[in-house]
């Protein structure tokens, strides 16, 4: 791709478009726990293939289940941080340069996952997991749902933005 002058530093056009990623992330995510609620039997596996099963479980706390035995509280931590992140990710986002789609789609699955689950956080008092990966019938990964899987492929976007970033500019060193 021909370089222009100027084009590493170029504003993105309209970066909050993004947004619309992660709108599409809280629909399906939603639409998603709706039906594993309406289908699935509360802690009754649904094998799907060997190591996969549906299981629907509620979830307190946070990622594997962090935090979950208390009170209450960590409800209002945990909503506060996905409002909190989603504000500072929006406005990284505005910040974006022209270059970083990536980093935009990104920023836009992050913010889409917390809310997805700052919903079900605030409406129902836990998140609504049921996607579960497991080894025989005594390994579990902890269950899991589509906000989380949008999370984490946003953080390994981020990962892929930040190494490219440094590639960029060891190229940029060398060239020089």
């Amino acid at each position: 791709m021909p370089k222009t002058p100027g084009a590493e530093s170029r504003p993105m056009h309209k970066p909050l478009r993004w947004l619309w990623l992660a709108l599409a992330v809280i629909v399906l995510d939603l639409a998603s726990k709706y039906a594993a609620s309406a289908w699935l039997e509360y802690a009754r596996p649904v094998v799907v293939l060997p190591f996969f099963d549906l299981t629907l479980l509620h979830n307190t706390g946070a990622a594997f289940s962090f935090l979950a035995g208390h009170d209450g509280w960590q409800r209002w931590f945990f909503a506060t941080i996905a409002v909190g992140a989603s504000v500072g990710l929006s406005l990284w986002m505005r910040r974006l340069k022209a270059h970083e789609t990536l980093l935009a789609a990104a920023l836009a699955l992050i913010i889409g996952g917390a809310l997805g689950n700052l919903y079900d956080r605030l409406v129902h008092g836990y998140v609504v997991d049921f996607l579960s990966f497991h080894w025989g019938q005594r390994y579990y990964f902890p269950a899991f749902n589509l906000a989380d899987v949008a999370i984490t492929l946003g953080a390994v976007g981020i990962i892929l933005e930040s190494l490219r970033d440094g590639w960029r500019q060891r190229g940029n060193k060398a060239g020089s």
